[in-house]
């Protein structure tokens, strides 16, 4: 099968390697559609995020759909057909946080594209039956593809309870603040008001549901009339986020969901006098379901996103477009085709 590698910076090559075999309880899927994510470039930009270091070739993408075409002797939920979501970190079963159901957090997790474990920017992946998740036909490949990211925009609003009347303050239109907005209307929220420095994705978000846009390098967040009682930071920019902590009302909830900085400003005697709870997400646990079900339903436009589309011999292009256009929200990458357009 063609394999997209990474070997260091900026250094992407189509290999040939042999199809793998799936364990007992593995299924084999043929990848179809698979998202490129802001982590991908950055381990194509700088070979590293944080403590995972690239030392070694490594395939990138953890945003993949596909279609069960060979199961393991022992696996039982799929049959041969089956189009599947693939939902990329397999963790141990057995630690004291995947025995609490925070499966997320598992020390020995193994995700997708994180050195040193492959990810889907190929052809054939082998996956844990119980995480590839059936999906309905109304979803196209692309869409299931980003039920990853919409993941992470469902983890996120359960983090923080939005729920019915919730005022929401979404920082940063990109993928995740988009599809943390779709989620945030879906799950009752009266007010979702999204800020970014793009004007066109600040148009998109109106588009799919939020109340109100600002363009921060228009408009002064701080004298902007609107106090929410939850804050989920998307955009990952430390001067964004801790203007936007400012806003937050009394008994809010804060959720840091955007990778950017190290540190952030944190405006303590705000936190502090306003009683406002302050947490991080480290990607999702079963929330799968839920976000088969606001895909599914068309509570949340996932095709919407999608701007851009390369073949496999086009990795590198897709890693890149996003600064050489402003216009992108999502590309993705169609393994089964070698190059698109």
């Amino acid at each position: 099968m063609k394999v997209s590698v990474l070997h260091g910076v900026h250094d992407v090559r189509t290999e040939e390697r042999p199809v793998p075999e799936p364990g007992p309880d593995e299924v084999l899927i043929k990848v179809l559609s698979v998202g490129t994510c802001g982590s991908d470039v950055h381990y194509y930009e700088h070979g590293r995020i944080g403590d995972f270091v690239v030392e070694q070739p490594l395939v990138l993408g953890h945003e993949p759909s596909g279609v069960v075409v060979k199961t393991g002797s022992a696996a039982r939920l799929h049959e041969v057909g089956q189009r599947v979501a693939l939902e990329p970190g397999v963790p141990c079963s057995v630690c004291e946080q995947c025995k609490a159901g925070r499966y997320n957090l598992c020390p020995r997790m193994r995700f997708f594209g994180t050195p040193p474990i492959d990810g889907a920017f190929c052809e054939y992946v082998v996956l844990r039956e119980d995480f590839a998740h059936p999906v309905p036909d109304s979803l196209s490949d692309d869409a299931a593809g980003l039920l990853e990211p919409l993941s992470v925009g469902v983890w996120a609003n359960r983090k923080s309870r939005v729920g019915p009347g919730s005022r929401v303050l979404i920082t940063g239109a990109g993928p995740i603040g988009l599809v943390a907005t779709q989620t945030a209307r879906a799950f009752g929220a009266s007010e979702v008001v999204v800020t970014d420095v793009n004007p066109r994705r600040l148009e998109v978000a109106k588009e799919l549901g939020a109340t109100g846009t600002i363009d921060v390098s228009r408009e002064n967040l701080a004298e902007v009339d609107f106090e929410p009682d939850v804050l989920l930071e998307c955009s990952g920019v430390p001067a964004a986020a801790g203007q936007a902590i400012r806003k937050v009302g009394r008994a809010g909830r804060i959720v840091l969901v955007g990778m950017g900085g190290d540190e952030i400003p944190l405006p303590l005697a705000h936190v502090q006098n306003f009683e406002i709870e302050v947490t991080g997400t480290f990607r999702y646990a079963n929330t799968w379901p839920t976000a088969i079900a606001l895909a599914g339903a068309g509570e949340v436009d996932l095709d919407r996103l999608v701007t851009h589309r390369f073949g496999l011999d086009q990795v590198e292009e897709a890693l890149t477009i996003a600064g050489k256009d402003d216009s992108v929200i999502k590309a993705v990458v169609l393994p089964q085709e070698g190059r698109v357009g």
